[in-house]
């Protein structure tokens, strides 16, 4: 059975992978920097004279992230040129300031889209015609830089919040927001869209004129969320199509759809876990971990996800070079500390174990095998597909530093949700108070943390998937070290190169 699973494994990966770049076979791709700005064009190998669309990622997003739009609209005719904001995938320049006060932080990156603006318009085969497309936080940048722009022809905002938005300005506004968003980004979609029909929008239908730059619709891509929009099909085929009817029709061909691809290689890479885990070293001759009952475990989950976010309410959460990430290592660190805390209280409270003979540089091996797996086989393909996972130095010690945060928390929670006696849904029901913790901290302070619902989902998806790793980790070893330490690096390793990088 181990064999057959790794051979429909590996089968699926290189399926996946050889889709993924036949989507880009028949493009040219080539990268430059604008002063210190990593950009990325996508044009078709044969092409006349074409416009240029400027392609913005999100808040801890990177280019990587904007590729399904970036191929879709250089298949469709169009030069298409994304890039990495200030602090932002490899860009190694941080931003500077608060982000929730002033426009510091907005004109520093309002400046650096009109200077990779200037590039995309002298660049060889085009017609001088521009469009701009941004998700989520650069939504409102793109939208400001076509007002201040009056050559942008047409302005496509994915997941947009934009205070600045009038009837009239950005011209050719097409707002492109998840169906299954929070409720205040579609809102915000209908808002915009209502300034120009007075309050009678409805979703998908066109209002004004593309000719004098009035032209308004509002795109409820279904069944994505805030970063699923980013591989839907409709939002896709709207912005095609929304680029066409300002630019003139041009041909039309297939858009991305690398999702169910890159869904097809990560399935793979998951499921090979499974059968490589035989090869793990047995560290220990008995299950080891806590055996908590349903009851004791309960408390012992439940206590960390209410007090964790209580106690780091009112506390000072900067103290690292990059947004959030810094609050996310404090949540992990005080959450391991208060579950480790539980664990060796209970231990005191029960009689003295039998001995267990554990051998440690077998951990410390199998730990490291599983370690590298994590981060290379994930690592490699979401690099050049999904977003930046190759840390550039300045990101190495951030990677050190929220380990600290990490590793006590996936030890303390692997020791509870394993032994000999473990329940059955014990790792996910600690998955799930955590992630309740998180969103008690959200409510607590929603100015600050409200990115933290936006990826509640991708943190979901990580869990399940390294999850299920450290669970064939911890059959394989009978310890729970192993798939703990794998788990605390990979996340520690996917914050510190996620989330953007500030001098505050």
């Amino acid at each position: 059975m181990r064999f057959f699973v790794g051979f429909i494994a590996i089968a699926a990966i290189l399926i996946g992978l050889f889709k993924l770049h036949e989507g880009s076979r028949d493009l040219n791709i080539t990268r430059t920097v604008v002063s210190d700005t990593p950009v990325t064009i996508f044009r078709r190998q044969s092409a006349l004279p074409a416009p240029v669309v400027v392609i913005a990622h999100g808040f801890a997003g990177s280019q990587q992230l904007m590729q399904p739009f970036a191929e879709t609209l250089a298949r469709n005719g169009y030069i298409a040129v994304t890039f990495d904001f200030l602090g932002h995938g490899r860009n190694p320049v941080p931003m500077h300031g608060d982000i929730t006060k002033g426009l510091t932080i907005t004109n520093a990156l309002l400046k650096e889209l009109t200077d990779v603006a200037a590039l995309a318009r002298g660049l060889p085969g085009s017609n001088s015609r521009l469009a701009v497309l941004g998700h989520s936080m650069a939504s409102d940048i793109v939208v400001r830089f076509a007002q201040a722009q009056p050559d942008v022809e047409a302005t496509v905002a994915v997941s947009v919040f934009s205070p600045v938005v009038t009837p009239s300005s950005p011209r050719n506004l097409l707002v492109i927001v998840g169906a299954l968003e929070p409720a205040m980004l579609r809102n915000e979609g209908l808002r915009i869209v209502n300034l120009t029909t007075g309050g009678t929008a409805i979703p998908g239908e066109t209002y004004g004129q593309f000719y004098d730059g009035t032209a308004r619709k509002l795109v409820l891509a279904r069944g994505v969320e805030h970063l699923g929009v980013l591989y839907s099909h409709d939002g896709m085929v709207e912005a095609a199509r929304w680029l066409n009817a300002v630019f003139g029709d041009r041909p039309q061909e297939e858009v991305d759809s690398r999702g169910r691809w890159l869904a097809l290689v990560f399935a793979g890479i998951v499921g090979l876990a499974w059968p490589l885990s035989a090869l793990l070293p047995e560290v220990s001759p008995r299950p080891v971990g806590a055996s908590l009952r349903w009851k004791t475990l309960m408390t012992a989950a439940l206590l960390p996800a209410i007090v964790t976010p209580l106690l780091l309410w009112k506390m000072p959460t900067d103290f690292l070079p990059i947004l959030l990430g810094d609050y996310l290592m404090l949540h992990f660190l005080v959450y391991g500390t208060f579950s480790t805390a539980i664990l060796v209280y209970l231990r005191s409270k029960q009689p003295p174990a039998t001995a267990t003979n554990v051998a440690w540089t077998r951990a410390a091996i199998a730990a490291a095998a599983v370690s590298a797996y994590n981060v290379l086989a994930f690592g490699l393909p979401i690099d050049a597909y999904v977003f930046s996972f190759l840390p550039i130095p300045a990101r190495l010690p951030l990677i050190a530093a929220i380990a600290c945060g990490t590793l006590p928390y996936f030890i303390a929670d692997e020791w509870l949700t394993r032994g000999s006696e473990s329940r059955i849904g014990a790792y996910a029901f600690t998955k799930f108070c955590f992630l309740t913790s998180l969103a008690i901290a959200v409510a607590l302070d929603p100015m600050k943390l409200f990115f933290l619902v936006i990826i509640l989902p991708a943190i979901l998806l990580l869990f399940t998937a390294f999850g299920l790793i450290s669970r064939w980790s911890y059959a394989a070893t009978r310890h729970p070290f192993p798939g703990a330490l794998a788990n605390g690096a990979l996340f520690a390793w996917a914050i510190a190169v996620t989330f953007p990088m500030i001098v505050r």
